[in-house]
């Protein structure tokens, strides 16, 4: 039989989805108690904790469709598979094919770096080098910061970035034929008037953390 603080509950849970996120006063005044009980609550429904907004709010672990690089954004609240931000920025760091700088950071989180990656200068899991007058932040483990470091390198020796349309077009492209190498994308960009080079489509999905095929360059 079902009692009414089930009842509470069973609201409060299809209001929670309906809305998609919730702090915990607003989970504890749904259900009737107190901010400690809500908190338990929410625990025991495995909610996940914003990485922003001094993780004050709350979404169901079913609700958020986490992009690519395992964020999630509702409402200006921010979300990340991997945990709270110190633990988001490590893992981000960890996948990066070559390591992270702020702005990079920055389009993947969607915050200002300047404001927390102080506190990264001197973490144990994440390694800081000065790359053209700007840090980038790579992984400590000597084999990943290797691989990252060499190909930070190989990013700048012909950094040129696409364009915003010139991205616009490589993505669609990409999107529709996933199979597609850095070769294959620049020709079918060439058919739409637009001079993109393999190698600088292969930077800027490089930049972003994302898979390509490559074109094999003469040395």
């Amino acid at each position: 039989m079902k009692t009414k603080a089930d009842a509470l509950e069973k609201r409060t849970l299809e209001s929670f989805r309906r809305r998609k996120i919730m702090t915990v006063g607003e989970v504890a005044e749904s259900i009737d108690s107190t901010v400690h009980t809500a908190r338990r609550r929410l625990k025991q429904w495995g909610a996940i904790t914003s990485y922003n907004r001094n993780g004050r709010y709350y979404a169901l672990p079913d609700v958020p469709g986490f992009d690519h690089n395992g964020m999630w954004e509702c409402q200006g609240v921010f979300f990340s598979r991997y945990g709270n931000l110190k633990q988001t920025v490590v893992e981000l760091v960890r996948r990066s094919l070559a390591g992270l700088d702020a702005g990079e950071m920055r389009s993947m989180l969607g915050l200002d770096p300047h404001s927390f990656l102080s506190a990264f200068a001197a973490h144990p899991q994440i390694r800081r080098e000065k790359s053209r007058g700007r840090f980038v932040y790579y992984c400590a483990d000597t084999g990943v910061f290797g691989k990252q470091r060499q190909r930070r390198r190989a990013l700048n020796t012909e950094a040129r970035q696409p364009t915003p349309a010139e991205a616009v077009a490589i993505l669609v492209e990409k999107i529709k034929r996933p199979k597609l190498n850095s070769e294959d994308l620049s020709r079918r960009l060439r058919k739409q008037n637009l001079s993109v080079s393999p190698r600088t489509i292969e930077n800027l999905f490089l930049r972003h953390g994302l898979a390509v095929k490559k074109t094999p360059h003469s040395v």
